[in-house]
């Protein structure tokens, strides 16, 4: 279940109502995890616990929660400590609904909000569990996609004429919270196989029917056959076929 009162208060807390008073640059490149982990865990007796030679975001009541916007692969060291301990949930966000923000690096002027026609889906997590494929069976290893709409501001100090090229991302911000994919258990992976699925596929098919990129389907697949939710039954061509896995 959602708490948007939850989240608002950790919203509330992290961005606080300075921000209209001092403007954007009062922000930290962290607001999104700032406001998640705050989210999960409002104590913040429970926030940074030490942990064998690692900083836990949150641990209460014998189990973590990791807050991982980007990059798992940094946290492989980490999860082969912590896994062997404790149940761990890695909390990934994932922007649905986008507004892009642009700041003036010079005078600080923000321009007006234009929503980014790129959507955002859960499917998205799959090339950050790549990295993290080795752990994926571990029983003590959960996942919480959190689909969240969100703005992004950026810096104008970019290459091209606009200065929107090569910019950098200088935060982003929770404005709602929209929806919670759990993964518990390697059974939870059967959600990401869409239903009009049937008989042999291939990775081309597989995009279609779950409406994404095919380099992206790639990646899902392949997690998906590593989960054993898909089987190889051949080829057609140079692609491989699959089906779905009768448990």
């Amino acid at each position: 279940m959602l708490d948007q009162q939850a989240f608002q208060a950790a919203r509330d807390k992290i961005i606080g109502v300075d921000r209209q008073r001092f403007g954007i640059g009062t922000l930290s490149e962290k607001t999104v995890h700032a406001i998640l982990k705050n989210y999960y865990e409002a104590d913040e007796d429970h926030q940074e616990i030490p942990i064998d030679n690692y900083v836990a975001d949150i641990y209460h009541d014998g189990e973590i929660v990791e807050i991982q916007t980007r990059q798992f692969n940094k946290m492989r060291n980490k999860l082969s400590a912590f896994l062997t301990l404790y149940p761990v949930t890695i909390v990934y966000p994932i922007p649905r609904e986008k507004w892009v923000i642009w700041i003036d690096p010079e005078s600080g002027e923000l321009s007006k909000p234009r929503k980014s026609p790129k959507k955002g889906n859960a499917y998205m997590v799959f090339p950050e569990l790549y990295k993290i494929k080795m752990f994926l069976k571990n029983p003590n290893l959960r996942l919480k996609l959190v689909l969240l709409d969100m703005e992004e501001y950026k810096l104008l100090n970019g290459w091209s004429r606009d200065k929107k090229k090569g910019s950098s991302r200088y935060d982003r911000i929770p404005t709602q919270l929209v929806e919670e994919v759990k993964i518990d258990c390697m059974k939870d992976y059967m959600q990401f196989v869409p239903c009009e699925l049937e008989g042999e596929f291939t990775v081309k098919d597989f995009g279609k029917a779950a409406h994404i990129p095919v380099p992206l389907a790639g990646t899902v697949v392949n997690i998906l056959y590593y989960m054993d939710i898909l089987e190889r039954t051949g080829k057609k061509g140079n692609a491989y076929l699959y089906i779905i896995h009768e448990h």
